[in-house]
């Protein structure tokens, strides 16, 4: 799935640290037991409440999911968590943390030394005096509904912007394995897709399945259910056919048509791992216009530039700017053209994990590559006279190179 060209870079550069500069390597890369087990160095203490079911740092932390927000708060290495009564038995045989206390004990405690009913913030002012803190590191999603009352009662709280836990962009081997396994589902799935599209009958313009008229929507559920099965979750799939393609983030509708491009970005979670996969692929059913087949290979020659030249130590902007470039001396020039931006118009890629879109992005920030880290490789031409072209698949950064986690065959016609 793309993100727009630079802007969730710009976003997430211009986030506010507030307070001091917490400086670089804030985490240490721990065993895959205990990634986040050590707190940034400038500051032993942090806090999060939110749902992990909803909140990937929170998750990364735990390894918890939970529907309802619950307190979590780490003291140099100790990990605590704050939790209902309704979570606290499964918090205390799955949470990868060293204590889980009972938030209605905590509240009995608390009436009976101040003989009223505690509030939530209650509870964590109590905690957190007990163990002398007084200074929290949040991260910078962290709810304002929390910190303005927090702030009030005395307690400092420093913002970091993503991303909060730094060795979340460093993937281990049982990361690596996670996605791999997402990626492997989510081709299968395309594959069932790509299969349907290839034995459907042209009439009159338009495809046709088992006697009707194969449509977006179809598609999508071909894909959806295959990856259900494999206990995947797709969300916001995009299968988008001809002028539909031009805007990429089109989730398409209505009839699929021959001749003409149709795209399909999928982008699952592993509902046990949390990981996610993400993988685009373009075909044609029937013949594809010249101009089409010429996309196309300049798409594939775009993605084989950011293969020979992602590797640790690379700089995202000069990969995305060589793919441009090139693109440019094929014919493909990006601007606006009959008042919509037309070319190639979004970033080359971006980082892949427990969230769809993280650090770091190839695109027009400068962002550093380091071994260890999941980047898409999505190039894309998108043209009104032709329909579009995406191609994506996912790769790990080494030392020297990168390693293609895909399999899928690319091929257009089918």
């Amino acid at each position: 799935m793309l993100v727009l060209d630079g802007f969730l870079h710009r976003i997430e550069k211009t986030v506010p640290i507030i307070t001091k500069d917490l400086g670089p390597g804030m985490i240490k890369k721990m065993g895959s037991a205990s990634q986040s087990d050590q707190a940034p160095e400038t500051s032993s203490n942090i806090l999060m409440i939110a749902a992990s079911e909803a909140d990937a740092n929170l998750f990364y932390a735990t390894g918890f999911m939970a529907p309802d927000p619950f307190i979590f708060i780490q003291q140099g290495k100790r990990k605590t968590l704050l939790m209902s009564d309704l979570e606290v038995d499964r918090a205390r045989s799955q949470a990868r943390v060293h204590e889980v206390l009972s938030t209605s004990k905590l509240a009995a405690a608390f009436r009976k030394k101040h003989d009223r009913r505690p509030g939530y913030l209650d509870l964590l002012e109590e905690f957190a005096t007990k163990k002398g803190l007084r200074d929290f590191l949040v991260p910078g999603n962290f709810p304002i509904e929390y910190a303005d009352p927090l702030r009030k009662r005395g307690f400092r709280l420093i913002f970091k912007a993503d991303p909060f836990f730094e060795q979340r962009m460093i993937k281990t081997s049982e990361e690596i394995s996670a996605v791999k396994r997402a990626l492997r589902h989510t081709e299968a799935a395309v594959k069932a897709a790509i299969d349907t599209i290839r034995k459907s009958v042209i009439k009159k313009g338009k495809l046709y399945f088992d006697g009707s008229v194969l449509t977006s929507e179809k598609i999508k559920k071909i894909i959806n259910v295959s990856l259900m099965e494999q206990d995947c979750i797709a969300s916001h799939s995009i299968v988008s056919c001809g002028i539909d393609c031009v805007d990429p983030h089109n989730q398409g509708s209505g009839p699929l048509y021959a001749n003409q491009s149709i795209i399909m970005d999928i982008f699952p979670r592993d509902s046990h791992s949390r990981y996610f996969a993400d993988l685009t692929r373009t075909v044609v059913r029937g013949k594809a216009s010249p101009k089409l087949k010429k996309m196309f290979a300049a798409v594939l020659e775009g993605q084989e530039i950011a293969f020979r030249s992602i590797r640790h130590g690379a700089d995202g902007s000069l990969i995305h700017a060589a793919i441009q470039k090139r693109f440019e001396a094929l014919g493909f020039t990006t601007g606006v053209q009959n008042g919509r931006m037309q070319g190639f118009f979004h970033g080359t890629g971006h980082g892949l994990g427990l969230e769809i879109h993280e650090p770091p992005r190839i695109s027009l920030g400068k962002d550093i590559l380091k071994a260890g880290q999941i980047v898409t490789v999505e190039p894309g031409l998108y043209y009104e006279d032709a329909g579009g072209v995406r191609i994506e698949d996912d790769v790990v950064v080494t030392k020297t190179g990168c390693v293609n986690l895909a399999k899928l065959p690319k091929v257009l016609e089918i």
